[in-house]
């Protein structure tokens, strides 16, 4: 594939993680600083939303098969929508009760998210198909997503504090949702020929075809697999200003964390090349843990170990970005699978571990009087910490176990 095409992967890609990442990160706060709901109302909001999606995410799946030529009006489409919902949410002041207009905005948020993320993911075979054959040529456009949602991220996670930083606390919001908007055309006008590419012609996707290629079993290690990345997305912030009480370092930890996995995901694409995708997967989860289970150890204030732990479970997060992908697309050209569909439920897989984690810790952590950036308890901090650290853990180890068992089939 030449080298001009490319690269459009990466700034559409970094385009979707700069409108994600604000879902889970900074909206909780944004919800109840700005709009004054509680985290159980985000939490139901979120979990809602993706109950929708149980329906929404495969039927747009289905219509980008169905469709294949409409491909460059839904990336249209699906970044109009994002740019325009993210500027009305950040930017506008709500014209009707705030926890409807959240939920209206989020409702159109998420679907352009969910259309962008099946078309990019479903066209990675018609990407690799122009490099050559073979797992190869699945890590090497793998390897350009990745990074470019990696990088994505770290703008997402600075630019709040940058916006504070210059133009003050009354138009970080707004800023951001300006900035949003911008970077979703921007992204959108740079992967316009990425969807011209046409894919070899592949079956229908059937629930029979899908067990038989394994997609199944890997849909369901990819659900198990992001829960702890989950969970610590959503309490990054809570964990950093109220059990570390690093509230100034939040910005640089969050910066660190990605920048790692965004130098870490193109090595693990070639270590994954030379050694095979099942010793990598094992490597990265294991690292995950470690990291996970270092954190929960912490004491207050510990900003150099904080640190360290953020550049080790960041460096993990690429392989579980890089890799499970590939082995979910490469299963489905093996078995001549369509693509759309498929990665629509492999969307939906992976945001309902977002939704869990949300559903299950902010309403726990309500229920024991945590407040974020207010007086809390020991208990209410334990909770935190526990949630954070301790249960992230040990749902990464049951992943890293249903593989070392083969309870799920790892090509």
């Amino acid at each position: 594939m030449q080298p001009l095409r490319r690269w459009r992967i990466l700034p559409f890609a970094a385009m979707l993680s700069v409108a994600g990442l604000p879902l889970y990160i900074h909206l909780p706060r944004f919800a109840g600083a700005e709009l004054g709901l509680s985290l159980s109302t985000v939490g139901v909001i979120l979990i809602a939303i993706r109950v929708l999606d149980f329906g929404q995410d495969p039927a747009l799946g289905w219509m980008v098969d169905r469709w294949p030529r409409a491909r460059p009006l839904f990336a249209a489409l699906a970044c109009a929508a994002l740019g325009l919902g993210f500027l009305l949410l950040f930017s506008v002041p709500p014209p009707i009760a705030p926890v409807l207009w959240v939920t209206l905005l989020l409702v159109v948020i998420f679907t352009a998210y969910s259309l962008a993320t099946i078309l990019l993911y479903g066209q990675t075979e018609a990407i690799a198909a122009q490099e050559g054959p073979g797992g190869t040529g699945h890590l090497g456009v793998a390897a350009w997503r990745e990074t470019g949602l990696v990088l994505g991220v770290l703008v997402a996670a600075a630019a709040p504090s940058l916006l504070a930083l210059l133009a003050g606390d009354d138009l970080t919001y707004p800023l951001f949702g300006l900035l949003i908007a911008a970077l979703a055309l921007a992204g959108g006008w740079c992967a316009r020929p990425l969807w011209r590419l046409r894919a070899p012609k592949s079956a229908p996707l059937t629930l029979s075809a899908l067990v038989a290629s394994g997609g199944v079993s890997l849909l369901l290690l990819a659900c198990l697999n992001a829960l702890p990345t989950a969970l610590t997305s959503t309490l990054f912030l809570f964990f950093v200003e109220d059990r570390l009480r690093l509230p100034d370092l939040a910005g640089p930890f969050l910066i660190l964390f990605f920048l790692s996995a965004g130098v870490a995901a193109p090595l693990w694409a070639r270590a994954a090349a030379r050694f095979g995708n099942w010793p990598v997967l094992v490597s990265g989860m294991t690292l995950t843990i470690l990291a996970f289970a270092g954190a929960g150890l912490l004491p207050v204030g510990a900003a150099l170990g904080f640190a360290v732990i953020c550049v080790a479970s960041g460096a993990a997060l690429g392989a579980d970005l890089v890799i499970l992908p590939v082995l979910f697309s490469t299963a489905l050209a093996r078995a001549g699978l369509s693509s759309g569909q498929a990665f629509g439920l492999w969307s939906m897989a992976t945001k309902l571990s977002l939704a869990l984690a949300a559903v299950a810790t902010l309403p726990l952590l309500q229920s024991y009087g945590y407040v974020p950036g207010g007086e809390n308890t020991p208990k209410a901090l334990q909770v935190l910490n526990i949630s954070y650290a301790i249960l992230p853990c040990g749902m990464k180890l049951i992943a890293l176990l249903a593989v070392l068992t083969r309870r799920v089939p790892v090509i």
